[in-house]
Formats: C-alpha cells, structure tokens, sequence
C-alpha cells in the first residue's frame, strides 16, 4: 500500500459519465482519494452518501475528493445516479489503478482505503478500515473541521 510521505501513483481513467479522468487534473488542491469494494453495496453507498453530503463544505476548504472501484462504467453511472453523487466515481475495471496503490484485495475487489493528498500529490494520511464512517469523520476532521 502507498504509505505517508510518497507521491501517489500518476493514473488515468473514465468516469461514471464517461469522461476521462487522470490524477495530475487535481493538482494543486488536497485530494479525499477513496477505494472502495463495490458500487451500490450498502456500506459503499454509506461512504457514498457521507462523502456527498459533506462535498460542498470539501470543495469550500479547496478539497476534490475522486471514488475508485474495479466496476465498470456503467455501475459507476448507476451508482452516482441511485446515491446523486456529486463527485467522479472512476472506473478500474483492468483493476490497475486498485493494485498501483496497493489495495487490490484477494476477491479481486479494492480494499477500504482512503487517501489523502496534498496539492502536490503527496499522501498525508491513510485511513484502511471495513467500516465506511471513519473514512468521512478522518476527511471532515483533517480539510473541514482540524482539531484545536
């Protein structure tokens, strides 16, 4: 897995709306770069959701945040329609994107994994866990809301 301190692995992809995406398009703004199992599972669509209600206040602290999974497009735009998420979903099918940061797991699905980044690229923080919330309160807590 990508540690703290590294440059996050250049990728390119397609979104849910079928646009192309690559990382380097958020340069120069922190990124919430979140992995997740599977669109529209329940704990995914938790992670989702959390992550959309929260994305203006994101956006205002200059923050982008981009959802990575190994479903296709046409999941993806599923998800983003079912959930209304305001973000790219991206698509890594080939799964390649998943194994660049280490988080390919062993069905063949991505790990819960969120990664933040510098505007530079670099990972600040990692957050790995089953459960989706702590991926939210880690975001809210280090962009929106640092602790004193």
């Amino acid at each position: 897995m990508i540690e703290v301190g590294a440059l996050a692995p250049e990728f390119s992809g397609t979104a849910a709306d079928g646009s192309p995406f690559t990382l380097s398009s958020t340069r120069g703004r922190a990124v919430v770069l979140f992995f997740y199992p599977k669109a529209s599972s329940a704990g995914c669509s938790v992670e989702a959701r959390g992550f959309s209600e929260h994305y203006e206040e994101l956006q205002h602290h200059g923050v982008c945040v981009v959802g990575v999974s190994v479903d296709d497009v046409a999941a993806q735009a599923r998800f983003v329609k079912n959930c209304s998420i305001p973000f790219p979903l991206i698509a890594d099918h080939d799964k390649s994107i998943a194994r660049k940061f280490g988080v390919l797991g062993f069905l063949g699905l991505a790990r819960r994994v969120t990664f933040f980044l510098d505007a530079e690229g670099r990972v600040t923080e990692v957050v790995s866990g089953v459960l989706p919330t702590p991926h939210i309160r880690a975001a809210l807590s280090r962009f929106v809301r640092p602790p004193p």
